[in-house]
């Protein structure tokens, strides 16, 4: 990561305040010494090649020996690292960099998934399967276009809805085996397919690029589809959901879906 931005990551960790500024009666108690700390951290970002506990006392307006023990600190920590007698970022501060990093993923994330919903007329859901799991990452609904209530857990009825069946169905036979003898397939609506050895047949015979469409088999009066992500080794899937009154949609809509999703691939999978 570039000096300037962790720099930056550095300053909005530290809210832009100094201690020289005159702080309201109703605000909480600053804690000197971290505002300390974070003011050597900003010290590092302008020094490219590092610089010395010196160098940094005076970029910090901190006495030498308040330096000292500060550094010591932030380098025992990892946020730091000395070489040749100079302090550069460490690990740590790579880390936070990282986070902002994915924060910024996720709200691009979030403002494509609005874009799909608005334009499909549709809820619309982003998921993964990861550790053995099914985790719905987020959800773009509206009022005129409300997501599916779960009312049953998500995580252990896979074989219900499209989201689960398109994840289920880019893993291998083992996988989903294991996957189904962890949460055995319950009926849930009378469409619900709860026989394990259809189940497996049917998501064998998946196409890997074709969208997964369910029918009220996870919840009456509502339709499902979903289109596999396939990044890399990432078991990902963009899905969306409609009325039962608007059912005669969701072929067309499944396939717009697909075509828009694979235009934005792969920044939904990071």
């Amino acid at each position: 990561m570039a000096v300037n931005q962790i720099a930056q990551t550095t300053r909005n960790i530290r809210d832009v305040r100094s201690p020289d500024r005159a702080v309201p009666a109703r605000e909480p108690t600053l804690i000197a010494s971290v505002q300390r700390a974070l003011r050597l951290l900003e010290a590092v970002g302008g020094h490219q090649q590092g610089a010395t506990a010196k160098q940094l006392a005076r970029a910090a307006g901190l006495p030498l020996g308040t330096t000292y023990h500060l550094l010591r600190t932030l380098t025992h920590e990892g946020y730091l690292r000395r070489a040749e007698g100079r302090f550069l970022y460490g690990a740590s501060v790579d880390g936070i960099g990282r986070a902002d990093h994915r924060q910024s993923e996720r709200a691009d994330l979030r403002s494509r998934m609005v874009q799909l919903g608005e334009e499909l007329e549709a809820a619309v859901y982003f998921a993964v399967y990861e550790d053995g799991e099914i985790r719905v990452v987020d959800i773009a609904a509206g009022s005129n276009r409300p997501a599916v209530a779960e009312w049953a857990d998500f995580r252990s009825t896979a074989h219900a809805h499209a989201v689960g069946q398109c994840l289920l169905s880019q893993l291998g036979e083992e996988a989903r085996r294991d996957h189904l003898s962890r949460h055995p397939p319950v009926e849930l609506t009378p469409s619900t397919v709860t026989d394990r050895s259809v189940l497996l047949r049917r998501l064998a015979a998946t196409e890997p690029t074709r969208p997964v469409l369910e029918r009220q088999q996870y919840a009456l009066g509502t339709v499902c589809a979903a289109v596999p992500i396939t990044v890399g080794s990432a078991v990902a899937t963009m899905a969306l959901s409609l009325p039962i009154d608007r059912a005669e949609q969701l072929p067309d809509k499944a396939e717009r879906l697909r075509s828009l999703v694979g235009a934005m691939s792969p920044s939904f999978v990071h």
